[in-house]
C-alpha cells in the first residue's frame, strides 16, 4: 500500500471535536503507520492552544497555521467562511507529490477501509477519493454532480492532482456564493467527480454516525464520522430534547470503545 500524506483541520470548535481530533490521529497512526505523513492546519486560534485542547498524539504529527484561502476562491465565501469548512481549503494541498487523505477532526479511522487500500494502489492519475453519505447533500451544487450522496469528511487526492484547476473550472460554471457546509461539499463533489469517477468509502466501513436518523446510530467496520460533534450548540430539539445534548450522550456512549480501537486508555468523560 503506497503511504499518504494525511491533513486535517481544525478550529475553535466545541471540545468534544478536539477528544475526537485526538483519536482521529491516533486512529489514522494505527492504520497507516509511520510511513504515512501527518499534518493539521489550525484556524481561528494559535496552534498551541490548539495542541494543548487535543492533548497528547504521534510524535509525527506536525501542526501549522492554515493560512489563507486562495483568492479566487475567497470571492465566493460568505462571511462565515461556509459555516467554517471552507477552511478546509486553506492551504489546498500540503503532499501535493503524494496521495493525499483530508479527515474531518470528528473522522476517527482505526483500520484502513478496503476501498482506500484499492484507490491507494489504483494507478489511475486522476483518480479521486470521497465518502458515501446516507442523504443527498450537495448544497448549489447539486446539479453538477453524480447521483449517489457523497461525504466530504473523506477526501483523497492522487499524486500531482491539480485542485485549483478543477475547483475554478466548477466555480466559472456556476459562479455561486457559498454559504453552507453543504455548499462546501457540493463543491468537492462537483469538482472530483468531473475528472472521472470517484472511488467511494461505504457507509459500512465508515458510518455517518450520529443519533439522528437516517444517520447511523453504531461504528463501520473501519470508522466512523461523528457529525455534529464540533458544535457547541444547535438551534433544534429531537424528541423534546436539544440536539447537542443528544450528541453528546451519544459521543460518551461510543467514547471508550474507540479508545480501544485506537489503542488509547480511556479518559473521564467531558463534564
Amino acid at each position: 500500500m503506497t503511504a499518504p500524506g494525511i491533513r486535517w483541520t481544525i478550529g475553535d470548535v466545541d471540545l468534544r471535536g478536539f477528544e475526537a481530533l485526538r483519536l482521529s490521529l491516533w486512529g489514522a497512526w494505527r492504520a497507516f503507520g509511520p510511513e504515512a505523513a501527518y499534518r493539521v492546519c489550525v484556524n481561528t486560534l494559535p496552534v498551541e492552544e490548539a495542541r494543548a485542547r487535543t492533548g497528547p498524539v504521534p510524535d509525527a504529527v506536525l501542526w501549522q497555521p492554515a493560512g489563507e484561502v486562495p483568492g479566487f476562491l475567497q470571492a465566493h465565501l460568505d462571511r462565515r467562511m461556509a459555516e467554517g469548512v471552507a477552511w478546509k481549503f486553506a492551504p489546498l494541498r500540503l503532499f501535493p507529490n503524494r496521495y493525499e487523505i483530508s479527515l474531518d477532526n470528528d473522522c476517527i479511522l482505526w483500520e484502513v477501509p478496503a476501498t482506500i487500500r484499492a484507490w491507494l494502489g489504483c494507478g489511475r492519475p486522476n483518480a479521486c477519493l470521497m465518502a458515501k453519505d446516507v442523504r443527498m447533500g450537495l448544497g448549489q451544487f447539486g446539479d453538477l454532480c453524480g447521483p449517489e450522496p457523497v461525504n466530504s469528511g473523506i477526501r483523497g487526492l492522487p499524486p500531482d492532482f491539480d485542485l485549483a484547476s478543477a475547483l475554478r473550472t466548477v466555480l466559472e460554471r456556476h459562479p455561486v456564493l457559498l454559504a453552507s457546509e453543504l455548499d462546501e461539499q457540493g463543491l468537492q463533489a462537483a469538482a472530483l467527480s468531473a475528472r472521472g469517477p470517484l472511488s467511494l468509502v461505504t457507509v459500512d466501513e465508515v458510518t455517518i454516525c450520529s443519533p439522528f436518523w437516517p444517520h447511523r446510530p453504531d461504528l463501520g467496520r473501519h470508522g466512523a464520522h461523528f457529525v455534529g460533534l464540533n458544535a457547541r450548540d444547535l438551534p433544534w430539539r429531537y424528541y423534546d430534547r436539544p440536539a447537542v445534548e443528544c450528541i453528546a450522550e451519544h459521543w460518551e456512549r461510543h467514547r471508550p470503545e474507540l479508545e480501544r480501537r485506537v489503542g488509547l486508555p480511556t479518559r473521564p468523560p467531558i463534564p
